[in-house]
């Protein structure tokens, strides 16, 4: 397998975690005998400060090139006053579209070993495991008109979306559903918005197409509370662009820390992945960040671009494993629990990276016999 990447590691953490998850990318690389290629480049404040823009051309031309884009996180304080166009933010908006990625996969799905890390009681979240299929390059975040009037005091935004975009997010999710455990949760706010009307229309529709794919549909307040009180119920959930950012970062609760969340944006000629968590600039450079959702993202791309479904499955084994062993990182001990040292975003990529070279050994050794 050979795989061109760009890894763009942006700000804050960023830079941290993803050198684990690229790490992780190597060793797969290594044991397996791929040709992973790597290059790098600059997004979001870096970039700033760098090149004057979130999004140097440069970098957009590498992105363009690549098979697959790696990202660790953008944005910083320091960029707040700038217009929203010129914010480390914006790079990333701009990347997601020029990739032509729409279906923004975000699962969320409790781990035994850190049911007690869970505000919610072991016993609700057990077993839970829920995909997030959300639409990424409509809704708010793009419809068009948008404005801030400063000198009228008033702002705008537009959530717009045509059928063919929700068509076209809305196949994923039912694909996706029909290899796990073939249930659909559309989520909108229908009884308010005519864009939700035109989203539960199409999305019933398709539907039809998926005859043994159960379909139901919950209003965006109702789910944010069914998530929280019966996460086992879910199986894809499939929402717009704002629904979508929203209530995955929500489920974050299920898994017990955004830390721990990964992502994955296809649908375009090049697949996104990205960790769920921000650049968390107030922890950057203390070697104290979780990188478990970017280690599990660098899995997503072994699954989507890779198409190498053992290792992606060796990589989710080995994160396990490492948790079972009682290792948590700053953001995963107990709060007044002093009796247990954070073990380090370099170490934590190190136990995982051991555990999973020899999962990968042991699987190579088989193979050969």
């Amino acid at each position: 397998m050979k795989l061109k990447i760009l890894v763009v590691a942006g700000d804050g953490i960023g830079p941290e975690v993803t050198r684990e998850a690229v790490n992780i990318l190597r060793s797969v690389a290594e044991v397996g005998g791929h040709d992973f290629q790597f290059t790098e480049a600059a997004i979001g404040g870096a970039a700033i400060r760098a090149e004057g823009s979130p999004l140097p051309q440069k970098t957009l031309e590498a992105a363009l090139a690549s098979d697959a884009v790696l990202l660790g996180a953008v944005g910083g304080n320091e960029f707040n006053s700038l217009p929203p166009d010129r914010r480390p933010e914006a790079g990333l908006l701009q990347l997601r579209k020029a990739l032509g990625g729409f279906a923004n996969l975000r699962p969320a799905f409790a781990f035994p070993a850190l049911a007690a890390n869970s505000p919610l009681r072991p016993e609700v979240i057990e077993g839970a495991d829920i995909l997030f299929v959300r639409e990424l390059l409509g809704g708010l975040y793009f419809g068009q008109p948008r404005a801030w009037q400063r000198e009228s005091n008033s702002a705008w935004n537009t959530m717009r979306y045509t059928r063919d975009e929700v068509v076209r997010v809305a196949r994923v999710a039912f694909e996706l559903a029909s290899k796990r455990r073939k249930k659909v949760t559309s989520v909108d706010k229908a009884n308010v918005l005519e864009v939700s009307q035109l989203w539960r229309a199409t999305v019933t529709e398709m539907a039809a197409q998926y005859p043994d794919i159960t379909l139901e549909h919950q209003y965006v307040d109702a789910c944010a509370m069914h998530l929280m009180n019966t996460p086992r119920n879910f199986d894809v959930v499939l929402t717009e662009n704002l629904f979508g950012d929203i209530l995955s970062d929500e489920s974050g609760v299920i898994t017990g820390s955004l830390g721990m969340l990964p992502s994955a944006t296809v649908g375009g000629a090049i697949n996104l992945y990205e960790p769920v968590h921000g650049s968390a600039p107030d922890i950057a450079g203390k070697g104290i960040a979780n990188p478990l959702g970017a280690i599990l993202t660098a899995a997503m791309l072994l699954h989507h671009s890779a198409h190498l479904e053992g290792e992606a499955q060796a990589v989710e084994s080995a994160v396990r494993t490492v948790l079972e062993r009682g290792y948590r990182s700053a953001d995963l001990l107990r709060a007044g629990d002093t009796r247990q040292a954070a073990t380090s975003t370099e170490e934590m990529g190190k136990l995982v990276n051991g555990i999973l070279n020899d999962t990968l050994d042991r699987h190579q050794s088989l193979h050969a016999v």
